[in-house]
This record gives structure tokens, sequence and C-alpha cells, in this order.
């Protein structure tokens, strides 16, 4: 069954510019400015005053209707990260051999360095994607925090973390070494 009007507000909140130019969202707020590139999806945008952009679509399937809902999540999560900003706790859990984290930059670019992970020799390396800062935590042992304007790179950086430490040819319920998130949130606190 087609739908044939679909349509999803946004509500744009003080302080931020949304800017639409074919399907390009750049947001510009207090903190810096966020691009993202919508033109894999058809649907159709409409200021209907100067805070409240209407997303649209006509007759779409169920499917097409679901990525309204998504588009206007997108947007809002750039405009949190605009405002607010995200960070990402992450915490160190292993039960004998303590692991080693260094935070490395080489040439204008973050590594995360992981030793010691269950006794191995290996050194792993995650490099952390655009605009996230990594520092380790100055009141709590174990920890590191991510934080950065965008929603998308802060949490890949906190997941290609964890996954590059995951235990292999052991059981993992028994082996539960590894960097976890513990804490998501903003970096400005309600």
């Amino acid at each position: 069954m087609k739908y044939i009007l679909s349509t999803e507000k946004l509500t744009i909140p003080d302080g931020v510019d949304v800017k639409i130019l074919s399907r390009i969202v750049t947001v510009t707020g207090p903190r810096g400015k966020l691009v993202k590139d919508l033109k894999h999806l058809n649907v159709n945008f409409i200021r209907r005053s100067p805070k409240v952009i209407e997303i649209s679509l006509h007759h779409g399937l169920r499917k097409d209707v679901a990525t309204l809902r998504t588009v206007r999540s997108l947007i809002e999560n750039l405009i949190t990260g605009v405002t607010k900003g995200y960070k990402y706790k992450m915490r160190y859990v292993y039960a004998h051999f303590p692991i080693n984290v260094n935070i490395e930059p080489v040439d204008g670019e973050t590594y995360v360095e992981i030793r010691n992970f269950i006794g191995e020799k290996i050194v792993r390396r995650v490099k952390m994607l655009p605009g996230v800062t990594v520092e380790t935590s100055p009141n709590v042992k174990d920890e590191i925090i991510l934080t950065g304007n965008s929603l998308e790179n802060v949490s890949q950086s906190a997941a290609d973390i964890q996954q590059i430490c995951r235990v292999k040819n052991k059981d993992i319920r028994k082996f539960l070494d590894g960097l976890y998130v513990s804490e998501r949130g903003t970096i400005i606190e309600d």
C-alpha cells in the first residue's frame, strides 16, 4: 500500500542554523559546523518557518516512509552535536594482565595504542576519526574519554577500539578482557 503524503516536522532550537541545499544538510552552532549528505534518500525538505522544517515524501511504501523519521533523527543528532557535543567513556576490563593504553598524536592524527592485551606482545593501534579527541580520565583509573561533535565519528571510534580487543580462540564467557563503552552522553550536561 502506498501512502499518498507522509510528513515529519523538525523544530530548530535557538542559536542553530540549518541550511539544506540539494539534500546536503549543513548545521552550524556554537560548537562548530557539521555536514551530512542525504542525496541517497528520496525526501523533500520544506521550510515552513525560520524554526520549522518539514520533511515529506509522496507515494512512498512503508519502508520509504520509515526513512522520514530516520532523516529527522539524523538532523537532530547533528543539532545536538553542534550545541552540546557527544562524550563516550570507555573502561578497561582485565582479569590478570593489565591493559596499557597510550594516546599517540602522529602527523596531526590521533592513534590509540593498546599493549599487553591478555599478555600478547602485539601492539594494537586504532586511528581516531576526524573531530574525535581522546583523553585519559583524570579521576578514574583505567578509563578513556572520547569527545566530539559528530555522533557517528565518536561512536564509530569507540566501536573500533572495542572491536580491536576481541578475544580470539578462547571462551569469551570466561575471557572478558577488553575496552568497553561504560557511559555515553553529551559533553554539556542538561
